[in-house]
């Protein structure tokens, strides 16, 4: 078998993942992690496992494992912010996400945090967030375009 044909059918993999056929990524997915130990692979098996199957803690560990392997690749971390989104754990899933755009930029993570309304850290941060002294320098801050 050649070299090419696990990325030939990670690609057709790719192609359904993309069109929102996570079901058809899943059993390509599968295919080409048999055929080479890509972390690629494993970061979109991974997120179609949890999606399709629901095993959450499988696909964490294997995301995780792809990001110990190719700690600069951002998919690794998309993948995994979009699994905690699955599974409803927000905090989790904006901390993936913005570990991801520390290694530079993705406008793919940006829009998925955008999409989750990610929060700013409150101004004074030993006072609540829901504090209006907090509210209104936020606010303020936010006007003037230094937040």
């Amino acid at each position: 078998m050649s070299s090419t044909e696990p990325e030939k059918i990670f690609t057709r993999g790719l192609t359904a993942f993309k069109s929102d056929d996570t079901l058809t990524a899943l059993v390509l997915f599968e295919k080409a992690c048999q055929l080479e130990n890509n972390p690629g692979f494993f970061s979109y098996l991974a997120y179609c496992l949890a999606k399709e199957r629901g095993q959450y803690k499988k696909a964490i560990a294997l995301c995780k494992e792809s990001m110990e392997k190719e700690p600069d690749k951002h998919a690794h971390y998309l993948n995994l912010g979009r699994i905690y989104v699955l599974m409803g754990n927000k905090p989790d899933a904006i901390l993936a996400f913005r570990e991801g755009l520390a290694r530079g930029v993705c406008p793919e993570i940006s829009e998925q945090l955008e999409r989750l309304g990610a929060r700013k850290k409150p101004v004074i941060r030993f006072m609540r967030r829901d504090n209006p002294i907090n509210k209104f320098i936020g606010l303020l801050l936010g006007k003037l375009g230094l937040r």
